[in-house]
């Protein structure tokens, strides 16, 4: 299941698509909040911030990279 959920993927290397993400969820569920829709936009504000903490927090950049160089 941990994979399912891997935001350490080499995928997100490049720090534009770590914040395009992280501006996505939260862009939508502002969106959501603005249309009268509380519950969506709790879902995606929790995922916005849980992608907020995986891509500037816990983020491995070197760890990542050796996974890049490995797969």
């Amino acid at each position: 299941m941990r994979q399912f959920f891997d935001l350490q993927h080499p995928f997100f290397l490049p720090v534009w698509r770590r914040l395009a993400t992280v501006a996505a969820c939260l862009g939508w569920s502002g969106l959501e909040l603005a249309l009268g829709n509380p519950g969506w936009a709790a879902i995606f504000a929790v995922l916005g911030l849980f992608c907020l903490w995986e891509f500037f927090i816990a983020w491995d950049d070197d760890a990542v990279r050796a996974r890049a160089e490995r797969d």
